[in-house]
This record gives structure tokens, sequence and C-alpha cells, in this order.
């Protein structure tokens, strides 16, 4: 994962739908390489902010939104992620909030101040996206990091706790 660093290889990964996240994951810094047999994920120290708008396909995914605020939560500098597909896409801002992230939301835009570290706490996810954004930024807390309605979690990612765990995170499901 690009914000915790390491090397990961997304095994069929398509590189080819994910054009606009791969071009601002390079610009942030970390090293995205189509390779044989999927998607190679590099990345070490602090990435850097970056502004982004969401759109169409093939656009930066609103799908996507979310994780990325993650991202920039704790990268270099500042920036800007513009929403433009759905209304309440920043539910998970609060949550992030809670978590040391310093966000700001002006109607459809997010300002974030990246910050060196975020510290554990309890949070809620509100949706499948906030969910994988609140996993990304509890693997970064210092401390623990408990995000509660995990059901949403579900709803996308299997049994994304033992992948995230194979990878070396720590993390368990205690429900």
């Amino acid at each position: 994962m690009a914000a915790t660093g390491g090397d990961v290889l997304l095994r069929h990964g398509r590189a080819d739908h994910l054009d606009a996240v791969i071009e601002k994951l390079q610009a942030a810094g970390a090293t995205v390489l189509a390779v044989d047999g999927g998607i190679r994920v590099q990345s070490s120290g602090r990435l850097k902010a970056q502004n982004f708008r969401t759109t169409e396909y093939p656009g930066f995914p609103t799908d996507m939104q979310a994780q990325f605020m993650a991202l920039n939560s704790i990268s270099h500098g500042a920036s800007k992620v513009t929403e433009t597909i759905f209304e309440n896409r920043f539910m998970h801002v609060n949550e992030l909030v809670r978590l040391g992230a310093q966000i700001q939301i002006e109607g459809k835009v997010s300002l974030v101040e990246g910050v060196a570290k975020l510290s554990g706490a309890t949070v809620m996810a509100t949706d499948l996206r906030a969910s994988a954004s609140l996993v990304i930024a509890g693997l970064v807390a210092e401390g623990e990091t408990m995000v509660d309605r995990i059901y949403h979690l579900d709803r996308g990612y299997d049994q994304m706790e033992t992948k995230l765990r194979a990878l070396g995170a720590d993390i368990e499901r205690t429900r």
C-alpha cells in the first residue's frame, strides 16, 4: 500500500482501468508498474499530497476518493479534493479528523493539510469506501484504531483483514 510503504503486487490488477489513480500515485512519489500478472506498487517514506477532482471514467473515480484522501492526510503538503459525482461523499472526513487528520470541507471541496502522523481512535464506518479509508488511516496511525460498523466493509472487500495480515499488517477482526 502506498500509504504504509512497502512493495505489493496486486494480482490480476488491471492497470489500464486505473490510469487516473496510477498517475496520482506516481505524482505522489509511489512507484506503480503494470507487470505480468498484475500491478506492483512500491513506496517508502511520506508521499506528496495530490489535488484531484472526481469525474466519470476514465477520470479519477469517486470510488477511490476516500482512500486517496486518507493517503493525502499523511502526505507532505496540502491538497484539494473536489467531489463532483455524489453528494454526501465526504462522510469519512469527520472520522479521519478523529484520527488527527487536518481536513476542512467547503461544499464539494475538501482541503487536506497533510500531517506527520495520525493517532489511533475509535471511528465509525459510514459506507464501503469510507470503511476502506479508515482501515488505511488506522494502519498508519500510531496506537490502536477500532473501526465500528465494518459490515459496510464486508459488502465490497472479502476478508480484507486476512489479506492485509498476509502483507504484514497488524490487524484483526474482533467481532
